[in-house]
């Protein structure tokens, strides 16, 4: 177990990746809702980049730092955003666009938290004890983790996941019904697979070809 100072330590470094890559995946949800008609999110205040709209304090406090301090496989969720499928054209097809939006704003966001780690990388070169380009350099290097872990986890075909909700639009109705009856088992079914170690078995091979794609796209390795 870590110390309390390195516990500290820790959460400092991950706390703005944590909170940047939860608020912004939940608010690309209701962007791209808002364009396709539903506006619910926006009436209800959920497209805004304040991250306490968007917290729940389970999933987005408690269980990723207890994961931490066990240096276990990082998990959490934040309070989804209000969709209402009857409120767009395409009710199907545009809530798997919704569903899309989420995992490429991580994507997005493991790119950008890339640039800057390179841009610490190079500072570090001329300078290996500039305090804070060390700091940046952790924090950029968790942010990278945090978005590709989430965009990998929320890719999985397991409803309430934007996989699941991806692959719904897509499957002929009858198919999509049926996968819809597993969204209430959902959580239960990630908590499982967390607790025996398959998940993160299954999310091992992605994680590792979504982290060569950041790495040799912005040059990380040269």
């Amino acid at each position: 177990m870590p110390s309390i100072l390195e516990l500290v330590q820790t959460l400092a470094v991950w706390a703005l990746p944590v909170l940047s890559a939860i608020t912004l995946h939940e608010v690309a949800h209701g962007r791209v809702a808002y364009a396709l008609g539903d506006d619910t999110a926006a009436r209800m205040g959920r497209l805004s980049l304040n991250p306490l709209k968007h917290i729940d304090p389970v999933g987005t406090v408690l269980v990723p730092a207890i994961l931490l301090a066990l240096g276990g496989f990082l998990f959490g969720w934040a309070k989804p955003v209000p969709v209402v499928a009857q409120r767009m054209q395409h009710p199907r097809r545009d809530m798997a666009l919704v569903a899309a939006a989420g995992p490429l704003a991580n994507l997005a966001m493991a790119l950008a938290w890339g640039l800057l780690l390179k841009v610490a990388l190079a500072a570090l070169a001329q300078d290996p004890q500039a305090g804070l380009w060390i700091g940046l350099r952790l924090m950029a290097t968790a942010g990278v983790v945090i978005n590709l872990a989430l965009m990998v986890l929320n890719l999985l075909p397991i409803p309430p996941l934007d996989g699941g909700r991806v692959l719904s639009g897509f499957l002929p109705e009858a198919w999509a019904r049926r996968m819809d009856r597993l969204e209430p088992y959902g959580l239960l079914i990630l908590v499982a697979l967390l607790a025996s170690g398959v998940l993160g078995v299954i999310l091992g091979p992605p994680m590792g070809l979504a982290q060569g794609f950041v790495v040799t796209l912005l040059g990380l390795d040269a």
